[in-house]
């Protein structure tokens, strides 16, 4: 956007970015925040600062930008601004004349707004005379001119008809600038782009791999080697976003595999922190795509998308975290290292030698919980029931403490969220970030039909609560599987030993009357026994041959609490 202001009539271009407050999405904030010279930290004046707060407040620090702080929604009823600017001022170090108190409704501070912006936020430094080195932060896919790239131009300039690459490419691979522009929000078609602005780029790109996100774009030589000899040294990149969530799509119909292949890459150009890659065909699903989310609302959304901007239904299994199993070596040699994202991969107690030595180690996570100090004693009751270790305990203020706690990522990643919202009438927050691996006592949860196991329903606890979860899945599926023509048996099995049944009963047909309505037969019992025989027979023989409809639910009951 262009702002005239009011001060020195000088006309400003400000590109701004909207980032998300959910903590999935921190890698989206923070690869924002690196494209960016300042921060508008905003805070909700009716519920103060949250865990995701200081979070993105110590992405800011630590990309060291200027942080505007500004206090939101002051109009409502029960705002508490005075306490919630206190509240910042204090947290955060900054002078309370600094924090801007604003309404949108009424407009109230808004106007104060982009001066603050001007006069605190430093313009991006540049060489407008240097080699072209520009910063690839975003992209997305168009129907009709391929991959639309969004840089960020750091050094020199870019306009159409140049001739560009990138780092990450080979020597021989360049393209030719079609079009250039600004957005505002819409595309503006400007011709070029100058030092320290923000466009779009269209070049002819097809497929993700020519677009990564962070790489440096430069202008065409003959490879990185020469760029870097004509002094185009890369631009830092993004930190590469870690999966820390797995799990398998499938097409509804297996014959629409590739249209769901080409759905998830177009989807992946505009959110590189999802990665994809082929699963080998599953003998009741087919073949699928494994990948890898940043957490479960993460995974969620992409699901959404796939339906939304691409009309693809697919089969979302369950979610499983990477976990790692070490094999212990002789003295002197280093131990081997494998490292699991899907349960089929799982060493069997039974079948697998020295599977008591083994070490499985699973993810684990440092959550940050910000609470009112009412709520601390229902919320450390639930942290202790998911193995959690209590880290570190801080008070805001008198009314709100920050809980620090050291939990696997498995047990935060179901339903932890909801359970801190609902212990604490919605006031808490959650925060949480990836601190390495831990082991303990975990044990696969073999989910079988009918004897047949389905990896897809399997999942992993610890050995404490195998049992109980293994009824609860079982009890789930008993309601949300379709009854067929024939009997459905659901076992949770840890190893050889079967920890949870339950079945689900078949249609039963009445065999012994006609079409008419009347008894086959009159009184004549062996004619009725011959009759209920093949019917039994008929349905053993479905039993054995028949395959079990699973619908969403089934997967989703797996992490389902309800």
């Amino acid at each position: 956007m262009v702002y005239r202001h009011p001060k020195d009539g000088k006309e400003y271009l400000l590109n701004l970015v909207d980032t998300p407050g959910h903590v999935d999405f921190a890698y989206e904030v923070s690869r924002s925040l690196s494209a960016c010279q300042g921060a508008l930290l905003l805070v909700d004046a009716t519920q103060g600062i949250q865990a995701q707060t200081l979070s993105t407040y110590a992405f800011a620090q630590e990309a060291k930008l200027s942080i505007i702080p500004v206090v939101t929604k002051s109009d409502l009823p029960h705002a508490q601004t005075d306490d919630v600017t206190l509240q910042m001022a204090t947290t955060f170090d900054m002078d309370l004349e600094d924090v801007l108190v604003t309404s949108a409704k009424t407009g109230q501070g808004v106007h104060a707004i982009l001066p603050a912006v001007i006069d605190r936020i430093s313009a991006p430094a540049g060489d407008p005379t240097a080699p072209l080195r520009a910063r690839l932060i975003d992209s997305w896919y168009d129907p009709t001119r391929g991959v639309v790239c969004l840089v960020q131009v750091v050094d020199g300039s870019i306009k159409e008809n140049d001739r560009i690459s990138a780092h990450s490419l080979a020597a021989f691979e360049s393209f030719s600038v079609q079009e250039v522009g600004v957005l505002c929000p819409y595309q503006l078609r400007t011709g070029s782009l100058l030092t320290g602005q923000v466009g779009y780029v269209i070049a002819g790109m097809r497929s993700t791999r020519q677009a990564k996100m962070g790489d440096t774009i430069y202008h065409h030589q003959k490879g990185a080697a020469e760029a870097a000899e004509a002094g185009v040294d890369p631009l830092p990149g993004f930190e590469t976003a870690k999966s820390m969530l797995f799990a398998s799509i499938y097409p509804l119909d297996t014959q629409d595999f590739d249209s769901l292949e080409l759905a998830v890459n177009k989807l992946t150009l505009n959110d590189a922190s999802v990665t994809v890659q082929r699963e080998g065909s599953n003998t009741s699903l087919g073949s699928g795509l494994r990948c890898g989310f940043l957490g479960l609302l993460h995974m969620e959304v992409f699901n959404q998308r796939l339906r939304d901007e691409f009309g693809t239904a697919v089969l979302l299994t369950s979610p499983t975290v990477p976990y790692r199993i070490i094999h212990s070596q002789k003295e002197g040699e280093a131990a081997e290292v494998k490292v699991i994202q899907t349960l089929a991969d799982w060493p069997d107690p039974v079948t697998t030698p020295n599977y008591r030595d083994l070490k499985i180690e699973e993810p684990v996570v440092e959550a940050t919980i910000l609470t009112p100090v009412t709520s601390v004693g229902a919320i450390t009751t639930c942290l202790k029931e998911r193995r959690g270790v209590q880290e570190d305990v801080k008070y805001l203020d008198d009314k709100n403490v920050v809980l620090t706690y050291r939990l696997p990522w498995q047990e935060v990643v179901t339903d932890l969220h909801d359970v801190v919202k609902n212990v604490s009438a919605g006031y808490a927050s959650l925060n949480y970030k990836e601190v390495g691996y831990a082991s303990d006592d975990l044990v696969k949860v073999e989910l079988a039909l009918n004897g047949e196991e389905v990896d897809a329903l399997s999942f992993v606890c610890h050995r404490t609560k195998a049992e109980r979860e293994g009824r609860r899945v079982a009890l789930k599926l008993k309601d949300v599987i379709d009854r067929q023509n024939f009997e459905i048996n659901i076992q949770a099995k840890v190893g050889r030993k079967v920890v949870a049944r339950e079945r689900v009963a078949p249609y039963r047909k009445d065999v012994l009357v006609t079409k008419a309505g009347k008894n086959v037969g009159g009184g004549d019992v062996t004619r009725k026994k011959k009759l209920l025989e093949k019917q039994k027979q008929g349905k053993k023989r479905a039993k054995m041959v028949g395959k079990v409809s699973l619908s969403q639910e089934a997967f989703w009951a797996v992490i389902s609490k309800d």
